[in-house]
């Protein structure tokens, strides 16, 4: 073999094994698939965030990538570092729950890159029976959930009116408490919380609210 093949080989070479590399990429990639998926299940579904699970595929292998090629190495963590703080994301995490998700990406890659097989699957198990608990228990237990409402109402017709409106919704919704108060283009705005009631007629209560209001227009917001 000539001289300069071999070189070449050797200075491709890594401190770390191939079968080590091949296993640690297998575990993340498999990792960001299992998250990617319980996104889907638990989330995605149901809400309509920034769209990061769009990363999960490529980010978690590419983390333990990163992470394996650092290593020990002070120079490198600092130089990659400064690579990533040139770096903007301008979609926002809409949600904190998304946070959440890649947070659990990124410890699954940390655990490949060290070899720490085990803790990644208790992980996983944890959340996937943690998230599977919530969601099967989200409209029995609605004793915590906090709703958001507003209702606006024209400026001449609020001074006749609030006294109703305050009596029909302190009867209509649990645990009701007004946040704030706006004036704008001759409108009254507000906006209140209620405590979340499984099953709750949002239609009957919109149209006994537009009676209640007789010729006055109300606008009504449900979050």
């Amino acid at each position: 073999m000539p001289d300069e093949l071999i070189e070449l080989i050797k200075g491709i070479q890594s401190p770390i094994g191939i079968w080590e590399i091949v296993m640690a990429l297998g575990f993340s990639l498999i990792a960001a698939i299992a998250a990617y998926f319980m996104y889907q299940l638990f989330y995605g579904s149901r809400n309509i965030g920034a769209g990061v699970h769009r990363t999960f595929i490529i980010g978690g292998p590419a983390i333990t990538v990163l992470l394996l090629a650092i290593q020990t190495s002070i120079p490198l963590s600092l130089g990659l570092l400064g690579s990533l703080s040139i770096v903007r994301f301008r979609t926002p995490v809409k949600d904190p729950a998304e946070i959440g998700f890649l947070l659990l990406l990124i410890a699954s890659s940390i655990c490949a890159a060290t070899s720490n097989y085990l803790i990644a699957c208790v992980l996983f198990a944890f959340v996937f029976v943690s998230l599977g608990i919530s969601w099967l228990t989200r409209n029995r237990f609605s004793l915590f959930g906090r709703g958001h409402l507003m209702i606006s109402v024209d400026q001449p017709s609020f001074t006749g009116l609030q006294a109703k409106l305050t009596r029909f919704l302190e009867e209509q919704l649990r645990g009701l408490s007004l946040e704030s108060m706006s004036v704008l283009e001759n409108r009254v705005s507000l906006q209140y919380q209620y405590r979340r009631q499984a099953g709750f007629d949002w239609a009957s209560f919109t149209n006994e609210l537009n009676q209640l209001g007789g010729g006055a227009k109300i606008e009504t917001f449900v979050g």
